[in-house]
């Protein structure tokens, strides 16, 4: 997708909001790597599917600026819950004044720590998961929240396109790329689960697990 055709775009769509506006600009004046962010396009894609899918219970592994989370919460009911987690507690003070200054903020748990640690700790059955963390562990991560997804729910992940080096098979040598392949043969050869890949900016497939 072209720059202009993005652009065409986000002028069709509905805007981002002057909270998630602030944010987006926070982030790219002091943190590391700004392009992680979930941005205007796939944050209105998240909140749409979420229209969708109408989830009361969210998890989402891989908080960053805490964007991705602000945009999966504006669906919740007045009972919905989203845990999101973190591992990186440098992040924790800028996560938690947008969290907390976002009328969503009190839906909005944060968790810092490891996820293999706190996952198993979450008495939660959840009808959404978004897996946006270390791409190395993408497997890992499937396997950790698979029954915590109630059967008709849906998991999400992000950057399974890997900036395209998914197709590169034969030089694939990092681990985060070779992890996103393992990832991406694993869903597709799976037979509880119907799945499909979305070539949004990234690349965000969409798993269904069948009832």
């Amino acid at each position: 997708m072209t720059d202009a055709v993005e652009q065409y775009i986000l002028d069709h769509i509905d805007p981002e909001g002057a909270h998630l506006q602030r944010l987006n600009r926070d982030a790219h004046v002091n943190l590391l790597r700004p392009r992680m962010l979930s941005g205007h396009l796939q944050g209105r894609f998240l909140k749409m599917l979420c229209r969708m899918i109408n989830p009361t219970y969210i998890l989402e592994l891989g908080t960053y600026a805490g964007y991705s989370a602000l945009c999966l919460a504006e669906t919740l009911p007045e009972n919905g819950e989203l845990h999101t987690i973190e591992i990186d507690d440098e992040l924790e003070d800028f996560i938690r004044k947008h969290i907390d200054s976002s009328e969503f903020g009190s839906k909005i748990h944060l968790h810092i720590g490891d996820t293999f640690d706190i996952v198993p700790q979450i008495d939660r059955t959840f009808d959404l998961v978004f897996i946006d963390a270390d791409k190395r562990s993408y497997c890992e991560y499937f396997d950790l929240v698979f029954e915590k997804v109630r059967p008709g729910g849906f998991i999400i992940a992000d950057n399974t396109l890997w900036d395209g080096k998914v197709l590169d098979v034969p030089a694939a040598n990092d681990a985060q790329t070779i992890g996103i392949l393992n990832f991406n043969e694993k869903i597709a050869s799976d037979p509880r689960v119907e799945k499909i890949i979305l070539p949004l900016r990234d690349g965000i497939t969409l798993i269904y697990k069948k009832a």
